[in-house]
């Protein structure tokens, strides 16, 4: 007999209680029943420390892509300062604005592949330590890495997207003249 109390219903699952440990003692007096619960409540045990670490996880992966944003993002605008004499040159000798993005947007494509590869090779020698955290997912899934590296690429290409837009609208004689 299965009986789904809800939450928030003490008397009745008092009442059951009772009347489960007398039909116990019936059975035989010597089974204690000490301890009693319901069915919801005895899952979100089970699953309340799974709960935490997927919690903690998706909280420590928005703070790493954010930082990764942050990083990428200040890495192609010192890019951009440092070589604007050299975009004006570009521009002044006919360069046109696709030719600047191309610059930019390649060495940021170059730099976020060199660290999606590294990230890869850390991730797959490191899944031994988070294995017993997956449910559902093996330490090893191609399509999990697949799908991370494509979201990681896209989100440095945007982050280079203020930087290469600012060095397209670079004047030539204006960076001439800056040194």
């Amino acid at each position: 007999m299965i009986l789904k109390l809800k939450n928030g219903s003490s008397g009745l699952e008092s009442q059951v209680l009772a009347a489960l440990r007398q039909s116990v003692a019936e059975v035989d007096p010597n089974i204690p029943v000490l301890h009693a619960s319901n069915m919801e409540r005895s899952v979100a045990l089970s699953f309340g420390d799974f709960r935490e670490d997927r919690n903690l996880f998706a909280l420590f992966a928005g703070i790493a892509l954010f930082l990764a944003v942050i990083g990428i993002y200040g890495v192609m605008s010192y890019f951009v300062n440092a070589r604007t004499h050299e975009i004006g040159v570009r521009v002044a000798l006919g360069a046109l604005p696709r030719d600047v993005l191309e610059l930019i947007g390649g060495l940021g494509l170059k730099l976020s592949a060199i660290g999606v590869a590294l990230g890869a090779g850390l991730a797959i020698a490191l899944t031994r330590f988070i294995s017993k955290s997956l449910y559902g997912v093996k330490p090893t899934d191609p399509l999990t890495y697949v799908l991370v590296a494509i979201t990681l690429t896209v989100v440095a290409l945007l982050a280079c997207f203020i930087p290469a837009r600012r060095a397209v609208k670079v004047d030539p004689m204006v960076a001439l003249r800056h040194e």
